[in-house]
């Protein structure tokens, strides 16, 4: 038996919901989650509110936020040194999230730099990082594919990891960004960077139609990888993408491949359920 680590994806599945969500309703979801036994919850977000309008109140959602009665560790994205530094600023924050992309379009798109600005930020992020004793999570954008030109390849990606890896970053999350990933292209790269680099967590940051969902973490799993991200109902996804179809994998039908596995988690099905339901009274 297998132990698979569990991030939920909350920030990343209402994120891009335009009618603003009410700080009180989304810790009320926030809380049912960390009642279910994930590993990791992905809960908010430190960037600017004119970019993620709906994050803008992750200040406020931390503070009234009750982790006594939980392991689960939270993790937040930032984009830049500001806001590395004010989710640092909460101890109950246990990870940083960063959106690296090694496709310079869309780290334009996303955080409004250049990759080797990007490079310079997460030299600081991660000397920041540990020296509060907190561990910085490198999203790889586009690891699967890129649709906008620039140039994609296995190797590229190994490449890229490997300078990751030398700045000191340990956990990589390949991120299929828009969808595009092949089964057999998601099977490949997890086992090749697997054994490469056995020391490091490669996580699985899948999105996908919805009839493509299990192919796609059976692909990963194939691969050896063991850390995978969901959001429930398949709700986010990214705003880049071309079809409003492609959302992020959802974490009842991961579980439900995981049962199946008889793969192991820390997940409490009751609280699961009781969270879902949950889910419908925010979007």
């Amino acid at each position: 038996m297998s132990r698979v680590f569990l991030t939920e994806c909350p920030r990343d599945a209402l994120q891009g919901i335009k009618t603003f969500i009410p700080t009180d309703v989304k810790v009320k979801y926030l809380q049912s989650l960390l009642r279910v036994g994930y590993d990791i919850l992905d809960f908010g977000s430190f960037v600017s509110p004119k970019a993620v309008p709906q994050m803008r109140d992750t200040h406020d959602v931390i503070r009234q936020l009750d982790l006594s009665q939980t392991n689960t560790k939270l993790l937040a994205i930032v984009a830049n040194e500001r806001g590395a530094t004010e989710a640092l600023s909460y101890e109950q924050i246990s990870y940083l999230g960063y959106p690296f992309s090694i496709s310079e379009n869309f780290q334009m798109r996303n955080t409004n730099t250049t990759i080797e600005d990007s490079l310079a930020l997460l030299n600081r992020l991660v000397e920041h990082a540990t020296s509060l004793n907190r561990e910085l999570v490198v999203y790889l954008s586009m690891g699967f594919g890129n649709p906008y030109g620039d140039p994609w390849s296995p190797v590229l990606v190994t490449s890229w990891v490997s300078r990751l890896v030398d700045m000191g970053v340990r956990r990589i999350s390949l991120s299929d960004t828009v969808g595009l990933a092949q089964p057999k292209t998601i099977t490949d790269l997890f086992n090749h960077l697997l054994q490469a680099y056995p020391d490091i967590v490669f996580g699985a940051h899948l999105h996908a139609k919805p009839n493509e969902a299990i192919s796609k973490i059976k692909a990963a799993y194939a691969g050896g990888c063991r850390a995978f991200d969901s959001a429930m109902r398949g709700l986010g996804g990214c705003p880049m993408a071309k079809d409003e179809l492609t959302g992020n994998v959802p974490t009842e039908k991961l579980l439900s491949f995981l049962t199946a596995q008889k793969a192991q988690n820390r997940v409490n099905m009751m609280h699961f359920e009781s969270a879902y339901n949950t889910s419908f009274q925010v979007c």
